[in-house]
């Protein structure tokens, strides 16, 4: 009875809409189209007459699917071409590809490199975990980026990496007149390490905390049998670390998937077409400016479907750890 309320929410904002989208993105629909639940249009009632209204939608089937997938065979093709000639020692021009590869293209960049903040959030807790009076004033200045609003972090990475900012000497030199977020084959790298500036502030406390629990006992004797620096970090401290890395590792994973805000701010899926895009940002810019939900639909659930897979195995790790008590 206790947990009824936060069912019943749990269910309205969350299982109906990931059900609901699946349904959607079987249809064609702009989101501004209405008819009667009993067929009837809303240019057939009276003046003093109701209905309850429902989208007029029009059933696809897995057409949207299709067309999400639909050039994927061609621009793969063109990539193996791409890389077979970079391999031969050729100076190949980068193929033109599909939005939608351009996206998960995005979406795998994310995936491999935002994870990186998890070594260096771990580098800066244990820097900060000493002793040092400094060290636990200035904690606070390490996770004060953390708390900034992602909009703020993108207008202040967008005015660093301006072509006349901060950076324009080193832009001079490397000979990049567009800057890195002004460039198709730099943005996206740009974007990311700007997310890393939260994420490793994110990933630091998460390893704070995870030292707190480390049983001084083990250290101290790891230290009288001769173990210092980088066997004591990974013999004795990593493996005591590993909750708060496995907790840090899918945070992460699935903040790589959601990466809509920084992207939007920052280059708005530019420069070009599609060249930072992501599938978050690009699901918004179908449904909400395109007006077509149904294809957003498809898009929001084949992230959700991406999600999914690292949820289950998150999932599966908790109830393992739990049954090996």
């Amino acid at each position: 009875m206790f947990l009824l309320p936060a069912m019943v929410y749990f269910f309205i904002l969350v299982i109906y809409p990931i059900f609901g989208s699946f349904w959607v993105s079987f249809h064609a629909w702009n989101g501004t189209t209405f008819q009667c639940s009993d067929g009837r249009s809303l240019k057939d009632l009276g003046a003093e007459e109701i209905c309850r209204r429902i989208p007029k939608m029009t059933w696809v089937g897995l057409e949207n699917y299709e067309r999400f997938f639909e050039k994927s065979p061609r621009d793969l093709e063109r990539l193996k071409d791409f890389w077979m000639s970079w391999l031969k020692g050729e100076a190949p021009r980068f193929p033109r590809l599909s939005v939608e590869t351009k996206v998960l293209l995005n979406n795998i960049i994310w995936l491999a490199l935002f994870p990186l903040s998890i070594p260096m959030g771990l580098a800066f807790a244990l820097l900060l975990n000493q002793s040092p009076t400094w060290v636990r004033l200035t904690k606070s200045l390490f996770f004060f980026p953390f708390v900034l609003s992602p909009a703020v972090i993108g207008f202040v990475f967008q005015y660093f990496y301006d072509p006349n900012g901060p950076l324009e000497g080193i832009y001079n030199y490397l000979g990049w007149g567009s800057g890195i977020i002004g460039d198709q084959s730099k943005a996206t790298y740009g974007i990311i390490v700007a997310g890393w500036y939260p994420q490793v502030a994110y990933c630091m406390i998460i390893y704070l905390a995870g030292l707190t629990a480390i049983e001084p006992e083990q250290v101290e004797a790891a230290r009288l049998d001769g173990a210092k620096g980088f066997t004591l970090l990974y013999k004795i401290i990593l493996p005591q670390l590993w909750p708060a890395t496995f907790i840090a590792l899918v945070v992460t994973m699935i903040g790589a998937l959601r990466s809509f805000d920084l992207v939007q701010v920052m280059t708005g899926g530019g420069p070009g077409r599609g060249s930072s895009d992501v599938l978050a940002r690009y699901m918004y810019q179908k449904t909400l400016f395109d007006q077509d939900y149904g294809y957003g639909a498809t898009l929001a659930v084949i992230l959700f479907l991406i999600m999914l897979v690292f949820i289950s195995i998150f999932i599966k790790q908790i109830i393992s750890r739990e049954s090996g008590r």
